[in-house]
């Protein structure tokens, strides 16, 4: 379940969402939507690339919690800059669900996660 979940949200929500709030241009704001996929090339950065018990919320350098303000950010400028802020908050939102899915399975296994408390803090809250 964890697996369609974390791929619905980075590739079938933002379709949606483009269809419903974008209607107009939504095959393009789709195709940008997706684009920010780009952001897990920040994966490569770090050895080994590919770790099933690492959670890239608050990890890689594109995904720390720097890098969400500026997405953040992007959010109040024109087209398209606020459609990629977009993107890169909506793939945030997945990652970090994907992480809750994680914590909750296997606390020991993020003991080391630089979002371990924010992770702690919401799974308090829901489960």
């Amino acid at each position: 379940m964890q697996l369609f979940i974390h791929y619905f949200l980075h590739f079938g929500f933002p379709i949606i969402i483009a269809y419903l709030f974008f209607r107009k241009n939504w095959k393009k704001v789709a195709l940008l939507l997706l684009a920010t996929m780009l952001v897990d090339v920040d994966h490569l950065l770090v050895t080994p690339i590919f770790d099933p018990n690492r959670c890239s919320f608050g990890f890689h350098v594109l995904h720390s919690y720097y890098a969400i303000i500026v997405y953040a950010l992007l959010l109040f400028l024109k087209r398209p800059y606020n459609i990629i802020g977009l993107g890169l908050l909506l793939h945030m939102l997945t990652d970090f669900i994907d992480c809750l899915f994680m914590y909750n399975a296997c606390n020991s296994c993020l003991e080391n996660a630089p979002a371990r408390k924010l992770l702690e803090a919401i799974s308090k809250l829901f489960f």
